[in-house]
């Protein structure tokens, strides 16, 4: 009796870890991935660097402020189509890493779509911004390569309809990215997929349905990466 009593526990044991197994695969499979040398890898959240670039920072009338500005995208924000959201929701071009083990292996191209006038309310309160920032397909991603060369090399390129609308290199960031992961790493862990987002340049601005988006993501002349949208 014992033994069966042992027995029927040990069963039960197994088909509770099961049940909890698959539950976790059902939710895995509903969340966002990204396309990394070839393989789909699921971000847990996109950690964006704000006000990196000084001219950027001019062209919106923001201060500059005295310390790295991080805020986070959830995976639900996560998308690799570029739909048109709102009049006012502004394209944010950026050079994007994808981390693992806390290093940099992987670089790809993003957009940081932000619905300008709902931000400008949040900053003028003093409010997070996340109603702004952090919306269902405001994180727009396609893929990501290997990368172990010269973080210093690295520069990007947007392209709309044909016209270059931001460009920039690493000289150009006030924060670098291993700066960037240090500050990070300082408050929040960063998991195995995650990514980071740059900052953006100058240049972003407002945009259509039927625009042709073009990101490239040079390693000097070298061309790394290249994606495209058609906006829907």
């Amino acid at each position: 009796m014992i033994r069966l009593q042992i027995a029927s526990d040990t069963i039960s044991l197994y088909s509770a870890f099961g049940a909890k197994e698959k539950k976790i695969e059902e939710v895995r499979s509903t969340m966002n991935k990204i396309v990394f040398n070839g393989t789909q890898v699921i971000p847990s959240k996109v950690v964006c660097i704000g006000r990196n670039y000084v001219e950027h920072i001019e062209e919106l009338g923001n201060e500059t402020p005295e310390s790295m500005v991080i805020f986070n995208k959830p995976n639900s924000a996560i998308t690799d189509t570029l739909d048109f959201i709102s009049e006012d929701t502004r394209f944010e071009g950026e050079i994007c890493f994808l981390i693992q083990s806390s290093e940099i292996v992987g670089v790809g191209f993003g957009l940081d779509l932000t619905k300008a006038g709902i931000q400008n309310k949040m900053k003028e309160k003093g409010l997070p911004w996340e109603r702004a920032k952090a919306f269902d397909g405001s994180a727009v991603l396609k893929e990501f390569v290997p990368f172990s060369g010269d973080l210093r090399q690295l520069r990007m390129e947007l392209w709309i309809n044909g016209e270059l609308a931001q460009c920039a290199d690493y000289a150009l960031m006030i924060y670098k990215p291993l700066e960037m992961l240090a500050e990070i790493e300082r408050f929040m862990s960063l998991e195995d997929g995650d990514i980071v987002m740059s900052g953006t340049p100058k240049g972003v601005g407002n945009y259509s349905i039927g625009d042709k988006f073009v990101g490239r993501i040079y390693e000097g002349e070298r061309l790394l990466v290249e994606s495209s949208w058609r906006v829907q």
